[in-house]
């Protein structure tokens, strides 16, 4: 009866919030010790401007346009949405925001999104193989990411859990998590940490300290290892002891549906 008890209390907690809003709530709770935030555009935007009003209210954003200390009032549509200029301590050339800020190792977190990620968390965001007699599909691209990973003192990333998403192999290497072991990042000279967190609305997935591969070490409520496992395109490890996510508080529910709808009512 218990068990049932527990079950039911799940079920109904997780019909308050949506798997997406635990995952852009979990992704804001992992900067609430930032300083400094590279932020790239979609998920890692919503996770950054929620930190900033919840658990982070000190924490400089950073866009790769060349904007420092952005407080846009509206989820911003791109790197060049004029919100991100208009509420920015400074704006500075692109340039100097690569050559002092970042690669000068003055950048705490890099926030990256991803299309693919393979279990040493290297990520694709170029171009995926649509199947045979079909054009390749094209993504965005690079942008300032392989650069982000390398330089910024850790990254994390957010992405939606499914087998599209969570490869065995990379379609195209975009962006160098931790490549294929745990010394590739000082082999090839990367000074920053890499990822160190991927975040999806399942859970969350973190580097073993011993062999860099992403394993499972926390669930969302209402989710299962046997739901992260099957969504995931490889045999995912999990940690010894798998914690468990807390569910959204008001405040981050409230802060989080007011910055999309203020997005929604200027679109």
């Amino acid at each position: 009866m218990a068990d049932a008890a527990d079950a039911a209390h799940a079920a109904d907690a997780a019909a308050e919030f949506t798997r997406d809003e635990l995952m852009e709530v979990n992704a804001a709770r992992a900067l609430a010790r930032a300083r400094t935030c590279f932020v790239g555009i979609g998920l890692p935007s919503t996770a950054a401007n929620l930190a900033r009003r919840t658990v982070n209210p000190r924490l400089v954003l950073i866009y790769e346009s060349g904007t420092i200390g952005s407080k846009p009032t509206r989820l911003p549509l791109s790197i060049g949405d004029g919100e991100l200029a208009d509420t920015a301590d400074a704006v500075v050339p692109v340039p100097e925001v690569f050559n002092y800020w970042l690669q000068g190792g003055r950048i705490d977190v890099g926030f990256l999104g991803a299309a693919q990620v393979d279990r040493f968390a290297n990520v694709n965001t170029t171009v995926v193989d649509r199947g045979p007699g079909k054009p390749e599909g094209r993504l965005p691209g690079a942008g300032g990411a392989p650069e982000i990973a390398a330089n910024c003192g850790e990254v994390l990333l957010v992405l939606r859990h499914s087998t599209r998403g969570f490869v065995r192999r990379l379609d195209f290497v975009t962006t160098l998590g931790h490549g294929y072991g745990p010394h590739d990042r000082t082999r090839l000279g990367m000074p920053g940490r890499g990822p160190v967190a991927v975040i999806t609305d399942l859970g969350i997935l973190r580097p073993d300290p011993a062999t860099s591969e992403l394993t499972l070490t926390e669930l969302h409520p209402g989710v299962t290892v046997a739901q992260v496992r099957a969504a995931t395109g490889w045999e995912l490890r999990t940690a010894e002891r798998v914690g468990a996510t807390a569910p959204p508080t008001a405040e981050e529910l409230r802060e989080l549906r007011a910055l999309k709808a203020a997005g929604r009512s200027e679109a």
